[in-house]
């Protein structure tokens, strides 16, 4: 769906792409429908983020160039209780690193989604973004504020985009570094104390010092 927003459209992919942000909006409408709080769901980062990819989708005729908006519906995906706990269930090695399974899948999301930001609003004015890769290398190089200065944004909304790249970027890159070495721990809720991060050897919760009955993965 990404690599579509950047090629030439036809007739024939924007009416799958309506549909399929049809089939989106009933199982947004349905899911909203029996939420006990489909307020606060909705306005929730992952629901707002889930939203906009729907309406990349539905007004893909009239927006071309922004299908990178769908790799937006990962962020809610991935903290839906429902597939979190079948993962959980399915695969051990998610089991042990969900943390940073997540906050690896938010920092590409976000490095996707700038990139595209980037070709969208620069490849008509800026001569050094004259693709999906230039875009992708000056999101890489703010990102990690390497800063080679071959390509730059033009204008204050380029500044902008510039300065949102660096901050929020730095900001996930170094939450997916804390994920990947903080030392392990299992999720497991203290029925005493409800602490529900443990090491994965524990006997007592060392909270409150009750014992604990950690399941092994079987693996």
């Amino acid at each position: 769906m990404i690599l579509e927003s950047f090629l030439p459209a036809t007739t024939t992919v924007l009416v799958i792409d309506i549909l399929v942000g049809l089939v989106l909006v009933a199982e947004m409408a349905v899911r909203l429908k029996t939420s006990r709080a489909a307020r606060r769901e909705l306005l929730h980062p992952a629901g707002i983020a889930d939203l906009l990819a729907v309406i990349s989708f539905l007004l893909a005729p009239f927006f071309a160039g922004w299908g990178f908006l769908r790799s937006l519906r990962t962020l809610r995906l991935l903290r839906s209780a429902r597939l979190v706990i079948h993962l959980r269930q399915d695969l051990p090695a998610f089991r042990r690193n969900q943390e940073a399974v997540v906050a690896a899948a938010d920092l590409i999301v976000f490095i996707i989604v700038m990139t595209g930001v980037v070709h969208a609003t620069q490849h008509r004015v800026n001569p050094a973004i004259t693709d999906w890769a230039d875009a992708l290398y000056f999101t890489v190089t703010a990102l990690t504020t390497t800063g080679f200065g071959d390509i730059t944004l033009h204008g204050t909304a380029g500044r902008l985009i510039t300065v949102v790249i660096m901050l929020a970027g730095v900001t996930l890159f170094l939450r997916l570094a804390q994920a990947l070495f903080r030392p392990t721990k299992v999720r497991f809720r203290c029925e005493a104390c409800g602490l529900g991060r443990h090491d994965p050897d524990a006997v007592h919760c060392k909270a409150c010092g009750a014992l604990l009955n950690i399941p092994d993965d079987g693996d």
